[in-house]
């Protein structure tokens, strides 16, 4: 026979509470089921584990065992808490490979979201460019990946959100002033910083600018540090301005209609663990607006922060049409 766990807990309840009866109370059964459970446990040792019938003291035998049972039946609980924890996506760990703008303007209340209703998942945040994010899901060192990259095989892509490219320059920029028909034709002769995200503009009438172009910068928070100590201008989608940069500005192009385009790319579902399917369903909640036309003549930074993030309970349709389409 082999000792099963039943047999562990019951021996633990009988030694905890002094009685047949009392432990069948606790454990739900009847003093006849446990008092046949226990002599099957004793058969199988080979010795007895009360010193009475009345099973009030143990033997020295069964002080050691239930001292090993113990041991035994708190591993196993935790076990199953820990299975459990994982399945309902309680516990577990979620790698995230953003690029910047995505971690610093999208993320904070998607994290703040998930990590109040799952406390106890751990989170691997790590930002790079577009490129490195592909690489980073191809060779499985992350489970999500929030980037401009193209369809990888084997992988599930949803957009998560687009954004218009727009001059990002300082306030007190002769431009600024007149942003209302800013074209690509009043950015030649500027001094114009080249960042990597210009190459997803294919407009011939930008090539000039690109041409003449001295200088070029591929992070971001350098990028925009340069155009703030008047190093120059550049070209941006309008949610890749960091925040803290609020004497800058979002000018519009009137004579374009590029776009960023932001996806969320994920394993199959039917891959990836429940925490991390957990946490792609709190991305597709989030509702973002680019908010590319302003009212008013003042296009601050700070107006970046009314980008509209909707993650309540309460879905709407297009958001059930989203999931449908996303990683089932």
């Amino acid at each position: 026979m082999v000792i099963k766990i039943d047999m562990l807990r019951c021996f633990q309840a009988v030694a905890n509470h002094g009685s047949l009866a009392a432990a069948a109370t606790v454990l739900g059964r009847t003093p006849s089921a446990i008092s046949m459970m226990l002599k099957q446990f004793e058969e199988h040792i080979g010795a007895p584990l009360f010193e009475t019938a009345r099973k009030a003291r143990l033997t020295p035998l069964g002080a050691l065992i239930l001292t090993e049972a113990q041991r035994e039946l708190g591993h196993f609980d935790r076990t199953i808490q820990a299975i459990e924890g994982l399945s309902q996506a309680k516990l577990g760990s979620v790698r995230l490979a953003v690029t910047p703008s995505v971690a610093q303007t999208v993320l904070p209340p998607v994290l703040q979201r998930f990590m109040q209703d799952h406390p106890k998942v751990r989170i691997d945040l790590r930002d790079m460019d577009s490129t490195a994010v592909a690489d980073e899901l191809i060779h499985d060192r992350a489970d999500i990946g929030l980037a401009s990259i193209a369809s990888l095989p084997g992988f599930e892509r949803q957009i998560l959100f687009s954004d218009a490219f727009g001059v990002v320059c300082r306030a007190d920029h002769p431009l600024s002033q007149n942003w209302h028909d800013l074209s690509w034709a009043d950015l030649q002769g500027v001094d114009f910083i080249v960042n990597g995200l210009c190459a997803q503009i294919s407009d011939e009438a930008f090539q000039p600018v690109l041409d003449a172009a001295r200088l070029t910068v591929r992070n971001t928070a350098s990028l925009l540090g340069l155009v703030q100590a008047g190093m120059g201008l550049t070209l941006l989608p309008r949610l890749a301005v960091l925040p803290g940069f609020n004497d800058l500005c979002f000018l519009p192009l009137r004579d374009t209609t590029v776009r960023r385009t932001v996806w969320m790319v994920t394993p199959p579902r039917q891959m990836v663990p429940p925490a991390v399917r957990a946490f792609a369903e709190v991305l597709r909640r989030l509702r973002i607006n680019d908010r590319s036309s302003v009212d008013g003549s003042g296009t601050g930074i700070g107006k970046l922060s009314h980008m509209v993030k909707n993650m309540d309970a309460e879905t709407s349709a297009d958001a059930d049409a989203d999931a449908d389409a996303g990683m089932r």
